[in-house]
């Protein structure tokens, strides 16, 4: 059957390819049957032997007109379907060339696209000859298409770049190529097309020219990596400076310290305090310069770690308390207790951006007061921090420019207040660095608010340490104080706790309040004047189970001992929760302590001194046999300094100018079995330096150098160096702390005192 097939479409296309031959044939045929057949008939019906018949003539004729015509109809019917079919493939025809006429011009559309884009495309195939090549590719080859189309020619590089080799088998790199306009940094992308079905892959080969990019790239790499030196060079000299600047302050503020101990006249009292403000300020100045550049350079780092929100807070009031109660006004603080006791976060920084707002509201604030007040944000784990104060006020025009470096409301308040401008710039970003925002509500001549609102998540430090509020539920407290600021927070802690509380500025008004009810304490401000307050309160007795007298740190000592025996207590302001929520459920039987008694200033056992919370000198350590300190320090007036300073403690002090010197006098004292009970060290010396005099020092106490391995001496750094990377220095070389320049006399004597301690029990 197959065979058969073949022969019938082989003589198709022989008769198709000659068409005469068929013509020739068919004619034959036809000619052929219709004359035999015809001279059949007719010399059958004239032969006298052929037994005509009319009738069967007749059928016969009959029968040959019925097959003529079923042939007619046949051939007919054949035609008719092969027009059909005509028509069918007529119209698949017209669909062809309409299909064919789109695909070239999509050819064309594609080929003028090609040739007119700026990318570079070529094709090779698999033995690397060109088959096509667009313009682009042409003109920076500098060779005619013709001459390129079957060559192996390839431009000429310059610089070749990494080769990355993508997931679906492209591979891009880039080339600097040789042009005839100067050298072209070229972006390529390779891989394999087929372009035909059933012939052999090729490789394309489509190249950007990516000049600009690379050069911008290049420039930006190059301008990053002078800025990241210009920065290196700035910390650089910023620790040199800080450095060059601290060495001296030290010796100015500590010798002005020392003086202040020393019997002077009034005059002379005067002209060291405002050497030691005056010096103060340039140390504040200095921080500040430093914190700046530190944020600036992105050298800020946060903790984190658990810390008391409540106590934080509090330390800030009191902290600023004396500046605000030296100008006549008040500051206090209000912590909502919907808030967690321990929060997660850098207290550090918190306290610094803190410090800083509300510093410049007692700064800004001739009456009235400055109020902080912590409560929960709008977002989940978010704390507000509002600085409210009643001063001067911004103007609109100013609010948003003073978070700007050096930038102040106007140049009028520079001139009447001072400062460089760099405060609310650095909190601010310090906030942003924390996640986050810092907002500013203000009317000039009616005061501010500023909005820290910071994302600080709960410390997962169990319930020990939560505060446990007073139930005073049903119980009525009266305050009498003439100031706003800190009576209506004191006001809304008590309605927190559930007390119901009334406000009056005036002694008499109040004094006239007393019947109306049953009252559970009475709360007198000291600043109504000492008569009014003696004579409420003798008022008082019969209508307050509790009468506490608000005090500040400065006044307590101006109560007599019998206007203190009209009162069950007292408090210090700015009041602390603790002791405010201790002062009022305490029992009224216990009889008050005398305020003007000396004693009151220490500590003691007493609830109303407990509670009070004025920050007091810490208390004198037990008295031990002074320490042999051996102090490494290559300044003069700073090592007078630090002699004095240890002298004074009771201690033994041993100087050395060098890190050579402190090492023969250590090991002297090592051999002689009487070490040094602590080695102060700078860590800028000549000769040796203190880094590697702590490593000598170390490698002979493990043994290192002599094989035998001898007692640890504490050492701590004395360095100017305020920088990360220099405490880490520190620590690493094997020291075990640092005290940083100006130093800081009560932290010298915590530092000694713990380390006293140590030695008399290890004794």
């Amino acid at each position: 059957m197959g065979r058969f097939f073949r022969i019938k479409l082989r003589l198709r296309r022989f008769l198709r390819r000659h068409s005469w031959v068929a013509t020739i044939v068919r004619s034959f045929t036809i000619f052929s049957v219709a004359f035999g057949g015809a001279f059949g008939f007719i010399s059958g019906a004239l032969s006298p032997h052929s037994g005509y018949d009319p009738n069967a003539f007749a059928i016969g004729v009959s029968f040959l007109f019925a097959l003529a015509c079923l042939w007619i109809v046949t051939l007919g019917i054949r035609l008719r379907l092969m027009r059909r079919r005509l028509r069918t493939i007529a119209m698949h025809n017209e669909a062809m060339a309409d299909r064919n006429w789109e695909l070239q011009e999509a050819e064309q559309r594609a080929s003028t696209l090609f040739e007119a884009q700026d990318d570079l495309i070529v094709l090779r195939d698999l033995d690397g000859l060109i088959t096509y090549a667009n313009d682009a590719y042409c003109a920076l080859a500098q060779i005619p298409r013709g001459e390129l189309i079957g060559s192996t020619a390839t431009l000429k590089v310059l610089e070749q770049g990494d080769i990355a080799l993508e997931s679906n088998g492209t591979r891009v790199y880039d080339q600097k190529i040789e042009g005839p306009l100067g050298p072209r940094w070229i972006a390529w992308r390779e891989g394999l097309v087929r372009n035909d079905a059933g012939a052999p892959a090729e490789m394309q080969s489509v190249g950007r020219d990516v000049t600009d990019r690379t050069e911008s790239e290049r420039a930006l790499a190059e301008a990053r990596d002078q800025a990241d030196a210009a920065n290196r060079a700035k910390s650089r000299f910023l620790a040199m400076a800080s450095h060059e600047i601290r060495t001296p302050l030290n010796g100015i503020i500590g010798m002005s310290g020392l003086l202040m101990d020393t019997q002077l006249t009034p005059e002379q009292t005067t002209y060291v305090k405002a050497v030691k403000t005056s010096g103060d300020a340039l140390l504040a100045l200095i921080e500040e310069l430093l914190d700046y550049s530190k944020i600036e350079a992105g050298k800020i780092d946060l903790e984190h770690r658990a810390f008391a929100l409540s106590g934080l807070i509090e330390d800030i009031t009191e902290l600023l308390a004396p500046r605000a109660q030296a100008k006549g006004i008040e500051i206090a603080a209000y912590v909502d207790e919907r808030l967690p006791m321990q929060v997660t976060g850098d207290a550090a920084r918190l306290r610094q951006v803190l410090l800083n707002l509300a510093g410049n509201a007692i700064k800004f604030t001739a009456t009235g007061g400055v109020a902080l007040i912590v409560e929960p944000g709008i977002w989940p784990n978010e704390i507000s921090f509002l600085v409210r104060d009643t001063g001067i006020g911004i103007a609109p025009e100013a609010q948003q420019r003073i978070f700007r470096e050096f930038e102040q409301a106007d140049d009028r308040i520079a001139r009447s207040y001072g400062g460089t401008g760099l405060g609310l710039s650095i909190s601010d970003r310090i906030v942003k660095r924390m996640g986050g925002r810092i907002s500013l509500a203000s009317t000039p001549g009616a005061g501010s608010t500023f909005e820290v609102s910071i994302p600080l998540a709960a410390a997962d430090t169990g319930e020990a340490n939560r505060f446990t509020a007073p139930d005073l539920a049903g119980q009525s407290i009266m305050l009498v104080a003439p100031h706003s600021i800190e009576a209506s927070l004191i006001s809304r802690r008590l309605q927190r706790w559930g007390a119901q509380t009334c406000i009056v500025s005036d002694a008499n008004v109040a004094e006239a309040l007393l019947p109306e009810r049953s009252w559970h304490t009475v709360l007198i401000d000291h600043t109504l004047g000492a008569q009014a307050m003696e004579a409420f309160a003798k008022a008082a007795r019969i209508h307050a189970t509790h009468r506490i007298v608000m005090v500040t740190p400065a006044t307590r000592q101006d109560i007599s001992a019998s206007d203190a025996a009209v009162f069950t207590g007292y408090l210090v302001k700015p009041l602390r929760a603790s002791s405010l929520a201790a002062r009022l459920t305490a029992s009224p039987e216990i009889a008050a302590p005398s305020l003007a008694m000396p004693s009151l200033v220490m500590p003691g056992p007493t609830i109303e001194t407990v509670t009070e919370s004025a920050p007091t000198a810490p208390a004198a350590a037990p008295p031990h046999k002074g320490l042999s300190i051996l102090v490494a320090e290559d300044n003069e007036i700073n090592a007078l300094l630090m002699r004095s300073l240890l002298a004074r403690l009771g201690h033994d002090v041993v100087i050395t100018t060098n890190g050579e010197q402190a090492m023969e006098s250590w090991l002297s004292a090592t051999s002689a079995g009487t070490p040094y009970d602590l080695v102060l060290m700078d860590i800028q010396m000549p000769r040796l330096n203190g880094i590697e005099t702590t490593k000598q020092i170390r490698a002979h106490e493990s043994g290192g150098l002599t094989g035998q391995s001898g007692r640890r001496t504490p050492i701590l750094a004395l360095t100017a160096n305020t920088l990360v990377e220099d405490r880490y220095a520190c620590f690493e070389a094997g020291m075990d702390g640092f005290l940083i320049k100006p130093l800081d006399r009560e932290k010298l004597e915590e530092a000694l005192a713990g380390l006293a301690a140590a030695r008399h029990i290890a004794a």
